[in-house]
């Protein structure tokens, strides 16, 4: 079956689905975007999603679209034509199509708006959080706006290229303190040789994930020490265990870092209980 997109107020199939070449995000990374895990073909957190994305785009000076019932409509619909189980969603807003130049467009230029949607491997994803992932370290060279969700993603993009050229699964950004903020696609966690639960505290130097947000409840549920602030390597090194999190990877358990086992090198207790109650708390929709 062809997947479909939506693109600005039609339903293509993929490869027929276009936007202008004076796209603003194309031009100039100008536009924010969202990404929904899809469980049992319902959208999981679509929500807090939404009250995230309405947050970038104020942030931006970009104008909502659509209210957010018919965004939600739009949501529900391209999954369903794409017939998504289990896999994620994806929206993307701009500040819309007007001839190249740095300032903003003349007032009444309408947003671009896409959603895709595509199933991922629910076998491969348990594979892969039953034998852990492997993290590198990368300096964090990137704008310092990134609590913004933006589609100006190139840092993300070569650290994440990095990760991979490395056997690695994700890269983690550290700042010049040699502080630890987050993941090039996710948030970063530590477990202490205490058992306290460590992330870096929600500030303009990471995204504030989702996945995040309900990970909290998780664990306030299971009576577990949390401590936001931020970690450094030689502490994340020495730790108990580590994890990310993100929409497309739940709680991911992280055995290696720079090459370092974590641990004892095997996905952690914590982690694990944290994956398994992970969508007790989340909303379904």
């Amino acid at each position: 079956m062809s997947r479909i997109a939506y693109v600005n107020g039609r339903y293509r199939p993929l490869a027929a689905a276009a936007v202008n070449v004076e796209d603003r995000g194309y031009q100039f990374s100008d536009g924010v975007y969202e990404v929904c895990e899809v469980r049992q073909g319902r959208l999981i957190d679509e929500r807090r999603h939404l009250e995230r994305l309405r947050r970038s785009l104020s942030e931006l000076r970009i104008a909502m679209p659509m209210t957010e019932a018919a965004l939600s409509t739009i949501l529900h619909e391209v999954v369903r034509r794409n017939r998504v189980r289990w896999g994620i969603v994806y929206l993307q807003i701009t500040r819309g199509v007007a001839r190249r130049d740095h300032a903003f467009p003349p007032a009444g230029t309408r947003p671009s708006v896409v959603v895709t949607a595509r199933n991922l491997d629910l076998d491969q994803a348990e594979r892969l959080a039953a034998e852990g992932v492997a993290v590198i370290s990368v300096p964090d060279n990137r704008w310092e706006r990134v609590d913004i969700k933006s589609v100006s993603l190139l840092p993300n993009v070569l650290a994440k290229q990095a990760a991979r050229e490395r056997g690695a699964r994700e890269a983690w950004f550290v700042d010049r303190q040699g502080l630890v903020t987050e993941g090039s696609s996710s948030n970063a966690w530590i477990v202490t040789r205490d058992g306290k639960v460590v992330t870096r505290h929600a500030d303009q130097a990471i995204l504030k994930g989702i996945t995040r947000t309900v990970v909290l409840d998780v664990l306030k549920a299971q009576g577990l020490v949390l401590e936001e602030r931020p970690f450094s390597l030689e502490e994340a090194y020495a730790a108990r265990e580590a994890f990310i999190t993100s929409a497309s990877q739940i709680v991911l358990p992280v055995v290696r870092i720079d090459g370092r086992p974590i641990g004892n090198g095997a996905p952690g207790l914590v982690a694990t209980a944290l994956r398994r109650d992970f969508h007790r708390h989340a909303e379904s929709s």
